[in-house]
């Protein structure tokens, strides 16, 4: 039987800040956490994080060299929690990573692995970060994959809408939260 789990990736506070709220974005995501609760698929929330120092940050790595000047994403760092808007429920795993994809510096596989999911819901800041990272290694480990295009958010739109409208669909099938709500049902 084909099981589901809806990844919501780096809703953070010092992420959002960084983005901004986009035209609503925080409220249609919460409508698809509610939606994922309501048809009993888990959610799990896909947060960066690192060790006081980023020692995970290597000074070899472009992307992560910035975290050891002072960004953050410590435990100890008010922007590495999870928005209040969508703030994960009780029965919701929590999974930190240290790099780009949310399977790599994580125990995101064995989690899903050990729950028998086989399908992934994807969703989270930035379209062109740790959703394409996401979906890419996803693909390679054989999850079924959705993507909700109206669930991320990019800092260039123009990225987001050729990712999503693109690239994306050669691996996932890409609709938007209301599409996907009325077809889980």
């Amino acid at each position: 039987m084909a099981r589901n789990a809806l990844l919501v990736m780096d809703v953070q506070r010092g992420i959002v800040h960084r983005f901004g709220d986009d035209a609503g974005y925080l409220t249609r995501l919460r409508g698809a956490i509610e939606t994922a609760r309501a048809a009993e698929i888990p959610v799990i929330h896909v947060v960066v994080g690192f060790r006081a120092g980023h020692p995970e940050a290597s000074a070899r790595n472009k992307m992560l060299r910035g975290f050891g000047g002072g960004i953050g994403f410590t435990d100890d760092d008010p922007g590495a929690q999870i928005h209040p808007d969508i703030a994960p429920h009780p029965a919701d795993l929590v999974v930190t990573r240290t790099r780009v994809s949310a399977f790599a510096g994580s125990d995101l596989d064995l989690i899903l692995r050990a729950r028998e999911i086989d399908g992934l819901v994807l969703t989270g800041i930035a379209t062109s970060g740790v959703v394409l990272s996401t979906l890419r290694q996803a693909s390679d480990l054989d999850f079924r994959l959705t993507v909700l295009a109206d669930g991320c958010l990019d800092a260039d739109g123009e990225v987001h809408r050729v990712l999503t409208e693109k690239i994306f669909p050669v691996q996932a099938d890409v609709v938007t939260i209301d599409e996907w709500a009325v077809s889980i049902k």
